[in-house]
């Protein structure tokens, strides 16, 4: 007999599990990679921004543009190895009046270069002087003409053709910047020496036109004519401007004439020593 209080054993109840947690909602790709980016180009716009600021006021800035234009343009010509050398000679040549100019007290503007015309260097004042003017005239092609004579030696020593070349071209440009002429180096040379010289420049300017037909010597030429003259008519009537600028004593222009000399003789030994003779069946 059972007990009317007695029930029969219940189960047990399991603990309901809990529910599964929410996955977080999936980013698309393109979120997920948005952030890494940005955080890059933040990074990078300051850097840029930091250059910017850095070359806007560098005078090598404009410099490099010019240099990088102009080698574009000699190597449609001569190919890009052959125009970076000869823009380097350029720029060695240049080289020297800037640093003349440093040695003569006066700043030196930005150094540029225009395709096919060479290059130069701005400034406002070349010493002040007449041997000023020489010093930093001839320091050019002084800088310019070891710069194709280091060319020369590592042209001979690996037998390379085409450093003989560039060498031979240097040691020319060089050599042809030293004609009597404004505003060649040989012209702000011959602001230190006797005023016969400017009409010698003239006339073999003048000559080499006629021999060698070519747009730049005419220029020079033209322009070396209106300088000689403007130079000629000022000290004919005194009128300088300031008498004490071709003031030159003998020993200085002895030292100006014998370096402008030498450069000529040396400069066209190299270019004889350099000299690759070629034909028509090497074209």
């Amino acid at each position: 007999m059972t007990s009317p209080n007695w029930l029969p054993p219940q189960p047990i109840a399991e603990p309901a599990a809990p529910a599964p947690a929410a996955s977080p909602p999936r980013q698309s790709a393109f979120k997920r990679l948005a952030g890494p980016i940005l955080i890059v180009l933040a990074a990078l716009a300051k850097v840029a921004k930091g250059a910017f600021i850095v070359l806007k006021g560098a005078k090598f800035a404009g410099t490099a543009a010019t240099m990088l234009v102009s080698v574009a343009a000699y190597a449609f010509i001569w190919g890009f190895p052959f125009a970076a050398g000869f823009v380097a000679l350029l720029a060695i040549h240049e080289f020297g009046h800037w640093i003349q100019l440093k040695r003569e007290g006066v700043d030196p503007g930005r150094m540029m270069f225009i395709p096919f015309l060479g290059a130069v260097v701005a400034t406002k004042s070349l010493g002040g002087s007449a041997i000023a003017e020489a010093r930093v005239g001839l320091a050019g092609p002084v800088l310019g003409s070891l710069g194709a004579l280091a060319v020369a030696v590592v042209g001979v020593a690996v037998d390379s053709d085409m450093l003989r070349a560039l060498a031979f071209t240097g040691f020319f440009l060089n050599l042809f910047n030293l004609l009597p002429i404004v505003p060649l180096d040989g012209g702000r040379a011959m602001a230190a020496m006797a005023p016969w010289m400017w009409f010698v420049g003239v006339g073999m300017t003048v000559a080499l036109v006629f021999i060698w037909p070519n747009p730049i010597l005419i220029l020079i030429a033209i322009l070396g004519i209106f300088e000689v003259y403007k130079r000629w008519q000022a000290r004919k009537h005194g009128a300088e401007g300031n008498p004490a600028y071709y003031k030159v004593s003998p020993k200085q222009r002895l030292v100006v004439g014998a370096v402008y000399v030498g450069l000529i003789v040396l400069l066209a030994l190299g270019m004889d020593l350099t000299h690759i003779a070629r034909t028509f069946s090497d074209v």
